[in-house]
């Protein structure tokens, strides 16, 4: 078992947080004792109303794990993973859970590399497609048996007006719209803006739709609903319909979200190695009717 100094413990946990999580709430933290590793939950760091079985939080935590042994196999060290069972749901109590149990050992060959520092959300259009880009396409499908690739322009486009029906659909829930305005950061007085949260410059708004946001998602919504404008000022169909395919992410059904978590950063990390940039759409798989319109498909 290997012991890791506090210094190089921080400058683990420094590229470990670049794991992506829901919302970007950050909810995972750290607990370094000799050479074992705690990973703990905070509970006030998720989204209830839009994950109110946790399935995120826990997903995002497995994501933050799988940072944390890419950060140590560049380093030539391994961990052996332990979970734990009677982990709670995020919203139980005020108090860290833990979640997972790391010992930490030598002996492995590192992996070399991976487009951890890279790797973002991306909020912008797409490039077009050419015939590289379909090689690379072909590479990632072939490699991540874990993606299923949606490739025709017109799945594509049905598949990018199902998630503004989706998104429109979460939106018109009040409580919602008001989880959702609490972690995003759309301005730059916000003390949390380079810390957590989604904010302005991660999702690609100017600072009048960063300003506009407020409102549209705030005291204006119903308004804007019943006349018929927030569909059109809240639809991303411009933007997902370049897409080079869009990446359904799929795993045996009954898996822990822990261990689905893990898959889904080294997914993206996959994307990102053949040279794609990509931007989650949870809506998908969190709205039934979505869910089910693409397993019909």
């Amino acid at each position: 078992m290997i012991e890791l100094s506090n210094g190089d413990f921080l400058a683990v946990i420094a590229e470990t947080r670049l794991a992506p999580s829901v919302h970007n709430v950050q909810p995972t933290r750290w607990r370094l004792r000799g050479g074992m590793v705690e990973l703990l939950g905070d509970p006030a760091r998720s989204i209830p109303v839009a994950d109110p079985e946790s399935r995120d939080w826990r997903l995002s935590h497995g994501a933050a794990f799988e940072g944390l042994s890419i950060a140590l196999a560049r380093r030539g060290l391994s961990v052996d993973l332990e979970l734990i069972p009677t982990v709670k749901s995020a919203g139980s109590d005020g108090q860290l859970q833990r979640i997972a149990v790391a010992k930490i050992a030598s002996g492995l060959t590192s992996v070399g590399d991976r487009p951890v520092a890279t790797r973002t959300s991306w909020r912008g259009r797409f490039q077009v497609v050419d015939a590289e880009t379909e090689i690379h396409l072909d590479q990632l499908a072939a490699s991540r048996p874990d993606l299923h690739l949606i490739r025709a322009r017109t799945d594509i486009a049905n598949t990018a007006r199902l998630a503004d029906a989706a998104s429109l659909d979460f939106l018109r829930d009040p409580a919602h719209r008001r989880e959702l305005l609490h972690w995003m950061r759309l301005s730059r007085r916000h003390p949390q803006f380079n810390r957590d949260g989604l904010n302005a410059a991660a999702m690609n708004l100017s600072a009048l739709e960063a300003w506009s946001a407020n409102f549209v998602l705030g005291p204006l919504f119903n308004i804007l609903d019943k006349a018929g404008v927030a569909a059109p000022l809240t639809n991303e169909y411009a933007k997902t319909n370049t897409a080079a395919a869009i990446a359904v992410f799929h795993r045996p059904a009954g898996e822990d979200p822990f261990l689905s978590g893990r898959a889904f950063y080294s997914a993206w990390l996959a994307m990102e190695a053949v040279g794609f940039k990509g931007c989650p759409m949870s809506v998908l798989s969190d709205w039934t009717e979505a869910r089910t319109a693409l397993h019909q498909r």
